[in-house]
């Protein structure tokens, strides 16, 4: 035991046995003390960064710490050290690692392992790993005294940079600083004693579209330290199923990249290798007195038949008898051995020795696929990708952006795919329109026709994977192009033909105006924005054109991060950026971005609005709990790019996902998006009166409370003196769309030609000005409540903070505290406290 430049005489306890022992109680008792101080606040299940807002209920939380003794379940978790013990840590962002660790806990289960009889599902985050890891004390006792080597499986994720979620790095740090301790004896979890041994598998899932170098990093560093520092063994004790580019494989360790699709494939055969090794072939399972089939007879028939040609396997190759710690035999010219104790003909690195994946490229990282039931592959399929991937990498010809996984699930959704990588799909707020309901904020913040109005992508990945995305991240994702690409003529003849398909479809939905539904066949606007990044696809400006030529206007939204396509972009009708986050910290949290130096493109992209001289939007979705803060840092973003218009939306919940863990508590009323917008203006205001000249003056123009959104509007570009009131003013928000169209056409027959915004205003009605009775609701329709839904509060102060509720009775001081306005006054001090 190493004491470095400690004193003497605390070396001299270190080295003797008893002082050795007196300190590693003594600091266990310490890590755990202060581990229990802390534990409470660490999330359970998929929180994200800030803490997460959803907790796990009472009963939820306990499902989480079931434990399965012979069938049966009991309170509490057993012992890790403890034979006859099996433990299945996991943690989880999307579902994924959850959904994998509860498929291995089933299979174990099922298989019935004679020598274990506890086989417990834990979450990493519970688990005070100091005190698992170096008290052992009694842990026969606990399940009987008998049964095999405890066995410790991980099925972790990859976050942001290659590390755990945040409320899981407890896993690392305790590893961490248990190896490096010099208190800690070397290899503590070493034993002389077979059935006492810890055994230990982890399987890494990723994805390669965030950092190819950093998938699976969290699992291969919790083996390697296990394994390689703290002395535990691999659970699959010998290398099966051959090599991969001349290097040797560890069963033990696996990982699946998400993003090539053969995570699912990975997964099962790292299962199956890690059961088998628990569950010897030919074992007899035996339950009440009777054997149960193990259900894979035939793998099992050919593993004993190969068996008897490969006995001896390696100990007989010329003669060569050295053994690897594992129970590998090497062959005759091996003679490196990796962290795992397993042994390889050829010099292979750290990481490649211990994983494998199926992948043709080993890319990994971060735990992203939805597995819901009906979203797996079946095995064709799943044939059908691993061979399409392998055979585009070896002619190098760039493959298809949609899986066959991936289409299931957009299909699903009501998407219409077109081509290889676009998509078409019917608005909810077109069917709406249809039916005299209203329109949707764009019909009142700029006047578009919401009926004739159609949402579609030319590029289903994505360089964010946002927490709000209410897509459910069933898209692709990447950084830059490198798939095939479709024309953009047939791209948007085909997005026109299938939209109005979807409206011929909506005839017999009742209370459809059929004037309405005859003008909707002709499509007049196009909101790109549907899923994914648009502005990805390398021939948008040809795309753009297109829609042009069939004077269609063009609303594209990206997020930011390819300021350079931004730059090159041609003239349309309106540009949005999409700022989600006023820091960087908060950016990461939020938009989960798959560039490093996502910051500092969306800062770069903003300031590309300035040189744009059409309508540019700063678009800010707001998510209550998560981005709500540090609005000046909003301010200053949007002074960045002198955006013509700033968006501020309440997010909207579309229901649960595994991709986050947003509920209805983050969606905030229309009321606190008012008082967050005008509190932004305020701050806006206060740039330009610090000094910035040229700083553009902003103003509250228009609000959509049905939609929860509210715009500012520079006072140059939009606002003239109302000629019944010179002392007030009149908004010009609305858009001449015929206007537009002439001189997108001038601009595309002589690209010196120039035209700026208030050259195509048109006045904004009074009904969608800002503090309208209507409140936004174009009074031509006709407002639908549902049965017993009516607004929660009826009448409001200047500041936006609620004063009356539903029945137009004044709120109780307590309940006007707990509006949005005392909110922000309160924010720093209330944060963590579950608002």
């Amino acid at each position: 035991m190493k004491a470095g430049n400690k004193a003497s005489s605390l070396s001299s306890l270190a080295v003797a046995s008893v002082g050795a022992a007196t300190l590693a109680v003594s600091l266990w008792m310490y890590h755990h003390n202060s581990n229990k101080n802390h534990k409470s606040d660490l999330a359970s299940g998929d929180s994200q960064v800030d803490g997460g807002d959803a907790q796990k209920s009472k009963k939820d939380d306990m499902l989480h710490r079931e434990i399965d003794i012979d069938g049966s379940t009991a309170d509490g978790l057993g012992r890790i050290l403890a034979k006859g013990t099996i433990t299945i840590a996991y943690c989880s962002t999307t579902g994924t690692c959850e959904g994998f660790a509860k498929k291995l806990h089933k299979e174990i289960l099922d298989r019935s392992a004679r020598n274990y009889k506890l086989v417990q599902l834990i979450q990493v985050s519970e688990v005070d790993w100091w005190d698992e890891l170096l008290n052992n004390e009694g842990d026969a006792d606990d399940i009987g005294g008998s049964g095999g080597p405890p066995v410790l499986l991980f099925i972790l994720p990859t976050w942001t940079d290659g590390t755990l979620p945040p409320n899981s790095q407890n896993l690392l740090q305790s590893l961490s600083e248990i190896s490096t301790d010099w208190r800690v004896a070397p290899e503590p979890l070493r034993s002389s004693s077979p059935e006492l041994q810890l055994k230990v598998g982890a399987f890494g899932m990723g994805s390669s579209a965030y950092d190819a170098h950093t998938v699976g990093k969290p699992a291969k560093e919790v083996f390697s330290c296990l394994v390689g520092k703290l002395g535990a063994r691999p659970l699959v004790s010998k290398n099966v199923g051959g090599k991969r580019e001349g290097k040797a494989k560890s069963k033990s360790l696996m990982v699946g990249d998400s993003e090539v699709g053969d995570s699912e494939v990975v997964f099962e055969k790292w299962m199956n290798g890690i059961v088998n090794s628990v569950i010897p072939v030919g074992q007899n399972n035996v339950i009440d007195g009777k054997k149960k089939p193990n259900g894979n007879s035939k793998k099992q028939q050919h593993v004993e038949e190969k068996k008897k040609g490969e006995e001896d396997c390696a100990c007989k190759s010329s003669g060569d008898t050295s053994k690897n710690e594992a129970g590998c035999c090497s062959n005759q010219n091996s003679e490196d051995k990796n962290e795992a104790g397993c042994c390889s003909n050829e010099k292979s690195d750290e990481n490649d020795s211990m994983t494998d994946s199926l992948s043709e490229e080993e890319d990994y990282d971060d735990d992203d696929d939805d597995d819901s039931e009906g979203d797996v592959l079946d095995v064709e399929d799943m044939g059908n990708v691993i061979k399409s991937q392998s055979s585009s990498k070896k002619s190098r010809e760039p493959k298809e952006m949609v899986t066959p996984k991936q289409a299931k699930a957009l299909k699903k959704e009501g998407y219409r795919l077109i081509g290889t990588h676009s998509a078409v799909k019917l608005c909810r707020w077109t069917k709406h329109q249809l039916r005299g309901r209203g329109g949707c904020y764009k019909h009142t913040h700029y006047g578009i026709t919401s009926y004739q109005c159609m949402e579609a992508t030319p590029s289903l990945a994505c360089a964010n994977k946002c927490v709000f995305c209410w897509r459910h991240h069933k898209n692709p994702v990447g950084r830059e192009w490198r798939w095939k690409t479709d024309d953009p003529k047939m791209i948007v003849e085909e997005a026109v033909n299938m939209h109005v398909d979807m409206i011929k479809e909506t005839r017999g939905i009742p209370g459809i105006q059929m004037d309405r539904w005859a003008e909707a066949h002709k499509v007049r606007h196009c909101a790109l924005s549907l899923v994914g990044e648009p502005i990805m696809y390398p021939r948008i400006n040809e795309l753009l054109h297109e829609l042009h030529d069939r004077k269609i206007s063009t609303f594209l939204v990206t997020n930011g991060q390819h300021p350079q396509a931004i730059n090159d972009l041609v003239p349309i009708t309106q540009l949005y950026v999409s700022v989600d986050a006023s820091t960087p910290e908060s950016l990461e949290a939020v938009d989960r971005p798959l560039f490093k130096d996502a910051w500092d493109r969306l800062k770069t992209s903003l300031s590309c609005l300035k040189n744009k001289g059409q309508r540019t939007v700063a678009r800010l979705t707001v998510v209550k709990g998560w981005n709500s803060d540090e609005i000046g840092g909003y301010a200053r973003l949007i002074a960045l790019g002198h955006c013509s218009l700033v968006e501020v939306k309440g997010v909207t919940f579309c229901g649960k996902s595994d991709a986050s863990n947003l509920n209805m508590s983050n969606s905030p009323w229309h009321h606190e998006v008012l008082q967050f917008t005008k509190l932004l203006l305020k701050e806006l205001n206060a740039i330009r009166e610090g000094g910035d000249d040229l700083m553009p003056e902003y103003d509250l123009a228009c609000e959509h409370k049905h939609s929860c959104s509210v715009l500012l509007a520079r006072v140059d570009q939009f606002a003239v003196p109302d000629e019944n009131d010179p002392t007030k003013r009149k908004w010009r928000t609305w858009i001449d769309y015929d206007k537009f169209q002439e001189l997108a056409a001038k601009h595309a027959a002589d690209p010196t030609f120039t035209f700026g915004v208030e050259d195509y205003v048109a006045d904004t009605p009074s009904w969608a000005v800002a503090g309208a009775d209507e409140e936004g609701f174009d009074p031509t329709d006709n407002r639908h409540r549902k049965k017993k839904k009516h607004p929660k509060y009826t009448k409001f102060d200047d500041d936006g903070i609620p004063t009356h509720d539903t029945f137009n009775e004044p709120l109780e001081e307590r309940e006007e505290e707990d509006s949005w306005g005392s909110y922000y006054c309160h924010r720093i001090a209330r944060r963590g406290k579950g608002d």
